[in-house]
């Protein structure tokens, strides 16, 4: 069995056949345009006009971003987070820019869908329909993401419209999107956010350039005495403030599925171009130490799909009273993208100056991977919203229904519907425990079981005080140690669903192990940790996982060193 996506031989995991036809042609285009033409555009940073155009022909976008209210009938449209991430990772196997015009589209279509406008929804339907792409004017340049300093401005005229006025920056497809969903202040003595729509092709939306050197389109555009009507207008007050962070909770969701594609398409390169070479008269593969960094990268690659897998379950079954989504989502955002970084820097230690060849995918995948940790908010911030869940996850569960895989044909209402951005550290989850104790057969999940216990002992005990809660050089390696645990209960429910090979199981969780213990080596080594938290540190340091050489051989032979030669896109 392979356990990363196979486009010559692929399986989607949607059962109706529109979604799987949107997976098969997404294929074809770009097994057609083939990897010389589709390195060589993004060589020359030619903005992707074909791809645009494809997905236009196709309705594909319309597909799986309009609601069924506003499909007009299509039986293959809804807003689908497990066919959105499928989608997602598929992207990001041929490019991280394709899926990054999938990706700002999303975000500019989260203020429009939460928005009480019923045109501007039907507007949206209708131009999604015709191919068009959309944009999130959210940041700017002197603030980023800081929206309690936003500059831009809605100004009323005193006749029932207004004009806008304002600069923003970072603003992906900001050159051809039809509607750019903007956040600005109403100058009409409240200072009231507001998300607004703006459009491309309007004299007043001055398009500036393009900030970034790449294929994609980040533009710095301009609004210039915008005319704007109630027509326009999305949302004001604290519905356009919680629109704006909960369109970054839909959209940060899809960023752990975009490292995920990239890094199997690296993966599958680097592996075969690896198991065909002889130095020093030894198969490369045959290097114990090559070998070694092959079953990590491949290992973290499926522990990252296993955990996004099982958190789209959350993510589409989330309502006002299961918020567990909250948790799964910044862990998806910092965890996986921070594991795709892993297992790039893996293969590159092992393919070497290969990685730098500008006719390989790797060199693109390599120069693209450093980008996904860094948005939807940076790893710092996730892992500090991670850890406002902390007491909660460990010292006070509740109780819920059973959340199955869930593949049904439904739109996720909910996402639209959040409700406001507060009250975080009153979410409850279920007891982590329970999944952990039916695989404590497995020498290395019980070896993680011991140390996440001696944490949980920690916190209990000699938890942080207020100068290490605000010190991100303790806080972050403990939010991380917690992540890992959230990480770990994700894995091994879906390992139940999927009854994973329990060697692939144990392999996984000999690396979690190490992880675990290197964040406690960051804390012991702090200067402002305490004598009490250097010694539940030294305790999780000193529990090794438990090798098994057989056992690291069957995985090697069964599921990695088949992949030599598996997958090459067409030249």
């Amino acid at each position: 069995m392979n356990y990363l996506i196979q486009p010559k031989k692929y399986r989607s995991l949607q059962a109706d056949e529109g979604s799987r036809a949107i997976m098969d042609k997404t294929i074809a285009f770009f097994e057609n345009m083939g990897k010389v033409r589709l390195l060589d555009d993004y060589n020359k940073k030619i903005w992707y006009r074909e791809f645009i155009d494809f997905i236009a022909r196709e309705r594909i976008f319309a597909k799986l971003l309009t609601p069924k209210k506003y499909a007009g009938g299509d039986p293959d449209c809804r807003w689908d987070t497990a066919r959105n991430s499928e989608y997602s990772e598929l992207l990001a196997f041929y490019g991280l820019g394709y899926w990054y015009c999938f990706q700002v589209t999303i975000l500019g279509l989260g203020p429009i869908w939460m928005s009480p406008n019923e045109e501007a929804k039907k507007r949206a339907a209708k131009l999604l329909k015709g191919g068009a792409i959309f944009a999130f004017g959210l940041s700017e340049r002197a603030h980023g993401a800081d929206i309690y300093s936003t500059e831009t401005t809605l100004t009323p005229k005193g006749d029932g419209t207004y004009t806008a006025n304002g600069e923003k920056y970072y603003i992906g497809n900001g050159n051809e999107a039809e509607m750019v969903s903007t956040l600005g202040k109403v100058k009409d003595g409240t200072d009231d956010y507001t998300f607004f729509v703006t459009n491309y092709r309007h004299k007043a939306y001055e398009l500036k350039k393009n900030v970034i050197s790449h294929q994609e389109y980040v533009s710095n555009f301009a609004l210039h005495d915008y005319p704007i009507t109630d027509a326009d207008i999305l949302s004001r007050g604290s519905h356009a403030w919680d629109s704006a962070l909960n369109t970054v909770n839909i959209g940060k969701f899809n960023i752990g599925p975009a490292s995920i594609g990239l890094a199997e398409h690296c993966f599958y390169e680097a592996i075969t171009h690896a198991s065909n070479r002889i130095l020093y008269g030894v198969k490369v593969t045959d290097m114990p130490h090559v070998r070694k960094n092959f079953m990590d990268a491949w290992l973290r690659l499926v522990a990252m799909k296993m955990y996004q897998r099982r958190s789209t379950d959350y993510f589409r079954n989330a309502n006002a009273g299961d918020r567990r989504y909250l948790l799964y989502n910044p862990t998806s955002k910092m965890k996986v993208t921070l594991q795709s970084e892993d297992v790039v820097n893996l293969l590159w230690d092992v393919i070497a100056a290969k990685g730098f060849e500008k006719d390989t995918y790797f060199h693109m995948g390599a120069a693209d991977m450093r980008g996904p940790s860094k948005l939807e908010g940076t790893v710092h911030v996730n892992v500090q919203l991670i850890r406002k869940f902390m007491k909660n996850y460990f010292f006070n569960p509740a109780e819920y229904a059973p959340v199955a895989p869930d593949f049904a044909d439904h739109d996720d209402e909910f996402l639209f519907n959040q409700g406001p951005t507060k009250g975080l550290g009153a979410v409850q989850f279920h007891d982590y425990k329970p999944v952990f104790e039916s695989f404590k057969d497995l020498p290395n999940v019980a070896t993680f079981m011991r140390q996440s216990e001696i944490f949980k002992e920690m916190l209990e005990k000699a938890g942080p005080d207020k100068a290490q809660d605000m010190d991100p050089s303790w806080s972050l390696p403990l939010g991380e140690m917690f992540s890992i645990v959230v990480y770990g209960q994700l894995i091994l429910e879906q390992a139940q669903f999927d009854k994973t090979d329990k060697d692939i199981i144990n392999q996984i969780f000999d690396f979690m192990v190490r992880d675990f213990a290197h964040f406690a080596l960051q804390i012991y080594g702090n200067h402002g940790s305490t004598d009490e938290q250097r010694a539940y540190c030294t305790k999780i340091m000193l529990i090794k996982a438990v090798a098994d050489p057989e056992q690291y051989e069957r995985v090697w032979r069964t599921y990695v060193a088949v992949l030599n030669g598996e997958y090459a896109m067409n030249e």
